[in-house]
């Protein structure tokens, strides 16, 4: 059996027999075990081998004039002509990118390479040309469609496709990181035995297949932004899995060349290379940059983070940027800096541009320029406004979801809902004509000069003079951001950042967020006798302060204050704030969570007053705790987006307030501009937070176009964390700060908020850094689908917010199956989906804007054929009139009905702690000026508070009713997780099946034979249980609850938690009594049961069918029992869990299952 790190570790003892150990010697233990979980997290983390990853830096360049040699003699006006990659270079060179370039040495691809993908036959065909006279090329060439042959084609050609393979084999040599390859002719029309619109052989796919050869690459992934589809290409491999080709194109309906039906969206590719074909067919001429940014966000970002390719090569086709006389589209050159960057996290940063189309010599030259930029490192561009999705492309995007889903899992579970109509889509026809003034202002903006340092930060050893004079173990220890600066040091992070000067900032300064008088309460502090201090820190909730306090938090917010003006004013492009105490629960009248003054607040208004109050900030908050200052200081301005990504738990979650919900938008001016993404449970990680970013934050956060962002960086959610019980890992914190860095011109600001596990928060925050600093983010592992109630708090997010962001205006009907998936409450969502075969053409209609908040009607909202005779009909069916369609809440509905009810039936639910600090000297109630009260009662997530205790003390006697009291007890089960297949009986031998891990969902391994032994007991001293509780300490288990013999001498045990917050969920024995025999109500299995302790309902463990893993998931009721050996499960904290409150209801089992009660 492994350790679960997060609760307990099972550790090896002499087998002892008798009283328990003395209370030192357990408090030894649990020490011990503290420094076991902090080891196995440190060796977890340090798989990342960050100090001895070799950092891959510079961008190959390959060129060669010969390739300018060709054109058409017959036409002079023909597009595809020389000048196109000479003014490509001059405009590279005059910018002086090509000195910051590694320019590589041009070759010609010899006949076997180019027969990787075009026949022997044809090739010689093309070389026969050399020797060809004018006459015969203009009749060889009449042959094919839109080509021009020249005797010097078939050299250029060659020169083509060898400097593209030039540039694979430095980057996947690792001599550069990427690179770009300025040819002609263009490849991706070609076939492989025909030339095709302007191209003779297709370069990339013979790219894709050389280095699937030479490089023994697996996956990869060929991404077309040509305006012209790339048939050619799709031809080529649309049989075959191991490349992903992904075009973004011009189609409207087929009209547009090449005027095919393989170029909308239903051509997905045929046999096993079906799903690895994805088109996203524009409808419409004038697409913008936020149109191909929805794509990317809402398809390609997901699908390659699903597939992972190993190599991503673009045909970067240019003749969609503004002013292409075939394009007629409105992109600019900043939009492409914009989309390569957002391929650059992916396939550990190995990403080829070749030169496709693009037929306005300067625009072409300009979006090369931009988009060499961007694989040189420098900070995305700011976008114009207004950035707004237009309806055309909302539809297209729709419709490449619901037809590629099947395939990706990572597209499944997109809410439904009505696209609407934006006015504010229509570009000024001024603008749309001026198209010499909009590539200035673009490449403006894109050339705007770079900061000389890439990252500053600052970090002072004076605040971690802020330190719990009573509880030496409080998680908001000093050694957070000591340790944290520490593994920068040993990373060499810190020679490679700008060193910024700490301060402490000014109480006029305090006062754009904070209260004078609350500002003076604090400042009194520095005075204050240490039982004043501990009296003043009883007034606020999880809050201690020291005479050192208030200076440590001055110096928070001044340092915070002097990052964001170094990045203001360009000495850097971004920087880090290592800074405590946190600040993001700090009010404006009150310290609140650890937070006494809010630094991230401050440093938004700080921006402000230094430039323009005017300036648009986002605030992305991702500490697994809710910003509840934050979001109140801004919820009625416009200038402010804040957006938090935080556990709430139904309001259970600490601050335990109804603000933290996805309902809360802010109001007046500010409605729209907060953006709650809450997590209804335990166990996010990645998938989560990686989903909610590319669906939601940064769609929304595009279309808001900040000039800064403001990190709360807040570690807590990472795998570990004590406080979060969430799973994210540094490697997503970098993708995410990745992300954020295309925002704000590049000027982000990364602030320490909280995160309580010295190991994952180091690690974590170190990779950001790297990334802060231009490495490319550490590889990510294959991505799971997220967590059922994860998807539906983002589609009920989707739902509220749509009205504020037209980003978020999909329309997406959901998959049938998957509809009856979740009705039926399956652990898993995922099985293959059958999609109903939709017609060629646009299967959407323009809705009428008179009609909206009713559903369109269906006959023209789109035309699909019907299911098998298992699923249901799409037919005749508009999303609104669906009968099994899932509304915005309806998971909400289910899971959370008990607990609504609970809620509403006590609004004076009392509220939680984020640590509790020790009881003031006098048990008197004293009020403070300011109205509050230093003796007030609340209760706590960690550990309980002395009056939550007895609370529930009272609660477990009710419970008792006529059951005998608990006397002591030994051990009463083996191993015994929610999905053990497990047969106990105490005190003698047993068959178990081991648990792997307490923290994540079980996996099933081989059985062992244990036995169990009951000689432990399993109650408190209650004398030392209450001196714990009055120092604000969890009780300290007395011995371990769970015991397991395993060889002679030797037991191994499980240390349950002893307080669990979700204590509160369990409700008394129903009148009915209990049925320990009775089958899983889902399935009607008998091995493995667990009752419910919410609704008392029965279902089987995971080894069965994981139904009450699915109850779990449905109804939110966290705590259940094993009717196989009484050990007792909280879902919720991902941990076993013992407390007198249990008791009652064991003894009640225990009697019914055996006939006797437990001490019998």
């Amino acid at each position: 059996m492994e350790p679960p790190p997060e609760h307990g570790r099972l550790r090896a003892k002499p087998e002892k027999k008798g009283r328990r150990p003395p209370a030192g010697q357990v408090k030894k233990q649990v020490k011990m075990e503290r420094s076991h979980v902090e080891d196995d997290i440190a060796t977890t983390l340090s798989k990342l081998h960050l100090e001895s990853d070799r950092i891959t830096e510079g961008t190959a360049l390959c060129y060669d004039d010969r390739m300018a040699e060709p054109y058409c003699t017959w036409d002079s006006r023909f597009p595809e002509r020389p000048e196109r990659v000479t003014t490509t270079m001059h405009k590279i060179h005059d910018y002086g990118l090509l000195d910051r370039c590694v320019v590589i040495e041009s070759r010609l691809a010899v006949k076997e390479e180019i027969m990787l993908i075009h026949s022997a036959d044809y090739v010689e065909r093309i070389k026969s040309t050399e020797k060809m006279d004018a006459d015969q090329l203009r009749s060889m060439a009449a042959n094919y469609d839109m080509i021009y042959l020249h005797e010097k084609i078939y050299p250029a050609c060659c020169l083509a496709v060898g400097c593209i393979l030039q540039v694979v084999d430095n980057v996947m040599r690792g001599v550069v990181r990427n690179g770009l390859a300025v040819v002609r002719p263009p490849g991706h029309n070609a076939l492989s035995d025909t030339a095709n619109g302007y191209c003779i052989f297709n370069n990339l796919a013979i790219a894709a297949r050389y280095a699937q050869k030479e490089h023994n690459i697996e996956r990869v992934m060929i991404i077309d932004w040509d305006i012209h589809h790339g048939q050619g290409t799709q031809y080529i491999f649309e049989e075959d899995n191991s490349v992903l080709c992904f075009s973004i194109h011009r189609y409207e309906h087929g009209d547009f060349w090449p005027n095919l039906a393989e170029s909308d969206c239903t051509a997905v590719g045929s046999g096993s290379g079906k799903g690895f074909n994805i088109n996203v067919p524009w409808n419409k001429t004038g697409m913008a940059d936020a149109d191909y940014l929805a794509a990317f966000h809402n398809v390609l970002l997901p699908v390659a983070h699903e597939f992972r390719p190993q190599l991503i090569l673009v045909a970067a086709g240019f003749s969609g940027v503004i002013g292409d006389p075939q394009g007629n589209m409105l992109t600019l050159p900043s939009c492409f800096t914009h989309l390569t960057h957002m391929l650059q996290p992916f396939a550990s940063g190995r990403v080829i541009l070749a030169l496709e189309g693009g037929y306005n010599l300067r625009s072409t030259a300009e979006a090369t320029c931009a988009c060499l930029k961007s694989l040189l490192g420098d900070p995305c561009p700011m976008l114009e406004l207004p950035y707004v999705t237009k309806h055309s492309a909302l539809e297209s995007i729709s419709t490449v979801i619901i037809v590629q889903r099947r395939f990706w899992k990572s597209l499944r579970g997109h809410e439904t809902g009505n696209v609407r109509d934006n006015a504010v889509t229509q570009v000024p026809r001024a603008r749309m004509l001026d198209i010499d003034r909009a590539l200035d202002r673009s490449m403006l903006e894109v050339m705007r000069p770079v900061a000389p340092h890439h990252t500053g930060l600052v970090y002072d050893d004076r605040m971690k003079e802020h330190k719990n004079l009573w509880e030496m173990d409080h998680p908001e220890q000093p050694q957070r951001i000591a340790q944290i600066h520490a593994r920068h040091q040993e990373l060499n992070l810190l020679e490679r950042c700008q060193p910024i000067p700490a301060k402490l900032a000014t109480e006029m300064e305090l006062q754009r967020c904070h209260s004078p008088r609350y500002i003076k309460d604090l400042k009194q502090s520095q005075n204050l006798k240490p039982r004043d201090l501990q009296r003043m820190s009883a007034e606020y909730n999880s809050i201690y302060i020291c005479p050192r306090t208030y200076e440590c938090a001055l110096m928070a917010v001044g340092s915070t204050f002097n990052v964001v003006e170094a990045v203001l004013t360009s000495q850097v492009r971004n920087g880090l704030a290592i800074v405590r105490p946190p600040g993001h629960h700090a009010e404006k009248d009150m310290a609140c969570g650890f937070c006494f003054f809010n630094n991230v607040a401050l440093a938004a208004r700080h921006a402000q007053s230094l430039y323009s109050s005017k300036m648009r900030v986002l605030i992305l908050d991702w500490d697994v705790h809710h910003g509840n200052g934050t979001q109140h200081m801004f919820e009625d301005d416009p200038s402010v987006l804040y957006i938090s990504l935080h556990r709430y738990d139904n309001g259970m979650f600490f601050p335990n307030s109804d603000d933290a919900d996805y309902d809360k938008v802010g109001h007046g001016n500010g409605e729209g501009f907060n953006v709650n993404i809450p997590w209804n449970g335990s166990r996010m990680g990645d998938p989560e937070y990686m989903s909610a970013f590319m669906a939601i934050v940064m769609p929304i956060s595009y279309q808001f176009q900040p000039d800064l962002v403001l990190i709360s960086a807040g570690f807590d959610a990472a795998q570990g964390d004590p406080l979060g019980g969430c799973k994210v890992t540094p490697e997503c914190y970098a993708h995410m700060t990745h992300m954020l860095m295309s925002l704000g011109g590049g000027r982000v600001v990364m602030v320490l908020e909280g995160g309580y596990n010295l190991s994952s928060i180091s690690e974590s925050m170190t990779t950001c850094t790297r990334t802060l600093l231009g490495d490319t983010p550490p590889y990510l592992e294959r991505l799971s689908p997220p967590l059922p109630s994860a998807l539906d708090s983002m589609n009920k997010v989707i739902a509220t917010q749509r009205k504020y962001w037209p980003c978020l205006q999909l329309l997406i009907p959901e998959m049938d199956s998957q509809r009856r998936m979740l009705k039926a409450q399956k652990p898993s969502m995922w099985s293959q989906q059958n999609e109903p075969p939709i017609r060629r053409g646009s299967i959407w209609a323009q809705t009428d804007t008179s009609s909206q908040g009713r559903p369109p009607d269906s006959a023209s909202l789109y035309s699909v054929g019907t299911m098998d005779t298992q699923e249901s009909t799409y037919k005749g069916e508009s999303p609104g009139e669906t009968s099994q369609s899932r509304g915005p809440s309806t998971i909400s509905l289910q899971s959370n009905s008990t607990q609504d009810q609970e809620v509403e039936a006590d609004p004076q639910r009392r509220k939680l702690s984020l640590w509790p600090q020790a009881a003031p000297p006098s048990s008197s109630i004293v009020e403070s000026e300011g109205g509050r009260s230093s003796g007030q009662r609340r209760s706590s997530l960690w550990p309980l508070m002395p009056s939550e205790t007895e609370e529930l003390h009272h609660q477990a006697r009710r419970l008792s009713l006529s059951l005998r009291q608990m006397p002591d007890v030994g051990a009463d089960s083996a191993d015994t997780k929610p999905r053990s297949k497990a047969k106990v009986t105490l005190g003698g031998v047993t068959s178990i099946r081991p648990a792997n891990d307490a923290r994540s969902r079980p996996t099933e391994q081989k059985e062992s034979d244990m036995s169990a032994s009951g000689s432990s007991k399993g109650q408190s001293d209650s004398e030392e249980e209450d001196r714990c509780c009055r120092q604000g300490r969890c009780p300290e288990p007395p011995a371990p609850i769970f015991t397991l013999t395993s060889g002679p001498g030797m037991v191994y045990t499980v240390v349950p938690l002893t307080n669990c917050p979700q204590l509160r969920a369990v409700s008394a024995v129903p009148d009915r009594g209990l049925d320990v025999w009775q089958a899983c109500e889902e399935c009607g299995a008998e091995g493995e049961n667990w009752v419910c302790l919410s609704c008392y309902k029965v279902y089987c463990g995971r080894y069965i069918n994981s139904h009450m893993e699915g109850h779990w998931a449905n109804s939110g009721h966290p705590i259940v029992l094993s009717y196989a050996d009484l050990s007792t499960w909280c879902y919720g904290c991902d941990a076993y869990i013992h407390h007198e409150i249990l008791m009652p209801i064991k003894e009640e089992v225990h009697r019914l299952k055996f006939g006797q009660g437990m001490g019998s």
